[in-house]
């Protein structure tokens, strides 16, 4: 491509040079190919009442504990709702991080990182210096903010904002683990040891989806699963989420004040293949900008994951080693971003 191109996709939309994309951008999808998209699953997306597991009486959180199991094993993707977390606080992260992509491409190139581990990492997909076969039409600011808290400088507002989101949005993710080590019949101080979830590798990452002049011919992101635990997904009201459930995907529409909730790789390792991660994907759209906020929250990066010994037997033997939640982040930030490879490389 030129040199004298944009150097994000935010750029590349904004500049409206472009009628069409170059052919680096191409997924592989043939747009005259009928959809593979089937949308009679939509309702039958699982929906998980926080307050029922947090609040409710004995038996009253014991039908949303199975609940919760059933979602993670059929789906191993939900949508929460009666979260606690402010509504003016989601909203006002969107808004934050709305801002942020909006700075000047100096104030971001600053931030750039070269590894999954940097604190603080604003990237694109779109990178012209890059041999790679597929371009993705996304930008992305990382940020760690457990155990330790870090945030861009600018937009003023952005570091106070998070702070208060991260603090709500982890809150949420360990209600919803103690539910499903209590569906798996696990003990729930012991989890939080094996994993030292006290000290959890808690990830921030923003996501844009600027408008594409030919939406049909890429894809924001690939098909993938997640690393961690679960991921908490919040987004503009712009839709653009399909999920793989039943060899279909499922286009996501979520339902007002909820949290997109999935389960991630640590999840299928710890619980042996019991609760499996979900692959996903983003799309891409001709008409308006999507922005998403997730919350990532794993074990500590020190903490070796392996299939814990209660969901291992004879009849049902281990299915991944182990291998500390560093090690895998390092390999996923050195293999393309594909479904679960990396997961496999860990199966026995």
């Amino acid at each position: 491509m030129a040199a004298d191109l944009p150097n994000s996709v935010k750029q590349l939309s904004d500049s409206g040079a472009f009628s069409s994309l170059h052919l680096q951008f191409y997924a592989s999808r043939d747009p005259s190919a009928p959809s593979d998209v089937d949308a009679t699953l939509e309702p039958q997306i699982p929906t998980i009442d926080l307050s029922l597991l947090t609040g409710a009486a004995p038996q009253e959180r014991a039908r949303m504990v199975r609940q919760l199991g059933r979602a993670c094993q059929d789906w191993g993707f939900f949508m929460v709702v009666n979260h606690g977390v402010p509504e003016g606080l989601r909203q006002a992260m969107l808004e934050a991080t709305e801002q942020f992509f909006d700075l000047e491409e100096e104030a971001k190139e600053e931030l750039r990182g070269e590894t999954v581990l940097d604190p603080i990492r604003y990237g694109t997909s779109f990178n012209t210096k890059a041999e790679v076969d597929v371009r993705y039409w996304r930008d992305f600011l990382k940020l760690v903010v457990h155990p330790e808290f870090h945030s861009p400088a600018k937009p003023l507002c952005f570091s106070d904002v998070l702070r208060d989101y991260a603090t709500c949005t982890r809150r949420v993710g360990m209600e919803l683990l103690k539910g499903i080590w209590e569906s798996l019949e696990l003990d729930d101080n012991y989890m939080n040891r094996a994993l030292k979830l006290d000290s959890c590798f808690q990830v921030f990452a923003a996501n844009l989806y600027p408008p594409c002049p030919q939406p049909e011919l890429v894809v924001g992101l690939p098909p993938h699963s997640d690393h961690g635990l679960l991921t908490l997904l919040h987004q503009n009201g712009v839709q653009g989420l399909d999920v793989e459930h039943g060899g279909k995907w499922v286009h996501v529409k979520p339902l007002p004040g909820s949290f997109l909730v999935n389960t991630g790789d640590h999840m299928q390792i710890v619980t042996n293949g019991r609760y499996k991660s979900v692959l996903h994907r983003a799309m891409a759209n001709g008409e308006r900008t999507r922005v998403s906020v997730v919350s990532l929250v794993g074990p500590s990066l020190d903490t070796v994951v392996e299939p814990v010994v209660a969901l291992v037997s004879s009849e049902r033997p281990a299915m991944y080693r182990g291998w500390s939640y560093r090690q895998f982040l390092e390999c996923q930030q050195g293999n393309q971003l594909k479904e679960k490879s990396v997961l496999e490389l860990l199966r026995l």
